[in-house]
């Protein structure tokens, strides 16, 4: 298998496992489309086999949790509070600032036993939002992936997510997990905490063999620069690192892409591409409508202006049940670089991302699985739901609340 060049000189260190299916895709399609894959599971039942099949433990790292009555999220809460009857321990982190909006279904889990809860003000300490969606069994399986805790993100939201089931890679984000439980314990000694995080110039890289995929190189990622581990994993190096190894094209999806946002220029992302564009890279994205006001609207109109890109925003029909607020959206978030290479992550293409709130991803060097994420982007890129960005079009802002 081809290997891609990095960017950064660092030490590696490598780890083997051989066990059977020790990946696996799995997606998220808005009901009532065509965008279903057959042969990739969807969220719920990947969730509720992880979460039935906990022994230990649940560590969830979460946005936020919307569940609503009767709705796709409803048998995965209950598998939660049958494993909690059972005696796994079970942890939730969930954002601060999404908490006030969604504070039911979080305080109904902490009054539970064996499940505790910690609010995260990440914002107080960076900036940002923890706007990570994964949890870990055991300390040994992760999923990660677009999909926030939300009935919508199970039945109304076009999502791509992974399962990982590998100690060595999954300890990574079990660290991570660790250390944002500790950030945000009350009265934590915030201080003290990112004074005595020792960090890395070291890549945590893995070698991984799977019957299904085969050789593979995986590499976890996360956000952001200040409050990660080992500094090479950063998504931002990764995803920079993946861009410009690609020689023939780059297929991405985002749910927003913004080179502007909140009064900051961001130009690390859009350079990239426009560098991959230059020296002949099929550069094609996929972004939601979200994006339908400015500035964002006028760079990707900017990037899809130039030889080699091409832009087409995505936009999925209400349900015949009527508008639902948040949901009826792309929103997947990944890069696939010559059908060799991925990154599939939970940020989103604008710099509090990377630099402000807590996120992650993973990086997958293997051509199978690759293809694999080529042909979901093909089928969401050739649907009905697909359009070319018209340069000469006002795009007028799209409602997305409820």
């Amino acid at each position: 298998m081809k290997r891609f060049i990095r960017i950064i000189p660092v030490l590696i260190c490598a780890f083997s496992l051989y066990a059977k299916d020790t990946i696996e895709l799995v997606e998220s399609i808005p009901v009532e489309t065509t965008l279903d894959n057959p042969n990739i599971r969807n969220t719920s039942e990947v969730w509720l086999e992880m979460i039935q099949g906990a022994k230990k433990s649940l560590d969830f790292g979460e946005f936020y949790i919307s569940h609503k009555e009767g709705e796709a999220l409803e048998p995965i809460l209950e598998a939660v509070y049958q494993a909690a009857d059972r005696g796994v321990n079970i942890r939730f982190v969930v954002d601060g600032n999404m908490y006030k909006t969604y504070p039911e279904t979080v305080d109904k889990l902490e009054k539970y036993k064996n499940i505790a809860v910690h609010i995260y003000h990440l914002n107080d300490i960076t900036g940002g939002v923890l706007h990570a969606k994964y949890f870990i069994v055991d300390g040994k399986e992760l999923f990660l992936g677009s999909q926030n805790f939300d009935w919508r993100a199970l039945k109304h939201i076009h999502e791509l997510g992974i399962r990982l089931s590998h100690e060595k890679s999954v300890s990574f984000y079990q660290e991570i997990f660790n250390l944002d439980w500790k950030l945000s314990e009350k009265n934590a000694d915030i201080e003290n905490i990112l004074r005595t995080l020792e960090q890395s110039d070291e890549l945590a890289e893995f070698e991984v063999s799977s019957d299904k995929y085969g050789e593979m190189t995986i590499i976890p990622t996360a956000s952001n620069p200040s409050i990660i581990f080992h500094r090479p994993n950063w998504d931002e190096t990764q995803m920079i690192r993946l861009i410009d190894s690609a020689n023939k094209s780059l297929r991405l999806q985002f749910l927003s892409y913004s080179p502007l946002s909140r009064g900051e220029w961001y130009e690390t992302l859009d350079f990239a591409l426009r560098r991959a564009a230059a020296r002949g890279v099929d550069v094609k994205m996929i972004l939601s409508d979200w994006n339908f006001y400015a500035p964002p609207i006028e760079y990707i109109k900017s990037l899809h202006a130039i030889p080699n890109v091409e832009i087409k925003f995505s936009t999925i029909p209400e349900a015949s049940e009527g508008y639902i607020g948040f949901a009826r959206v792309e929103h997947c978030k990944f890069i696939v670089a010559d059908d060799q290479a991925f990154w599939l992550g939970t940020s989103n293409a604008s710099k509090s991302y990377f630099y402000k709130g807590r996120n992650l991803g993973i990086v997958i060097e293997n051509e199978k699985i690759s293809k694999q994420v080529s042909e979901i982007f093909s089928k969401s890129w050739d649907s009905d739901y697909c359009h070319q960005v018209d340069l000469c079009k006002e795009y007028k802002r799209k409602k997305t609340s409820e």
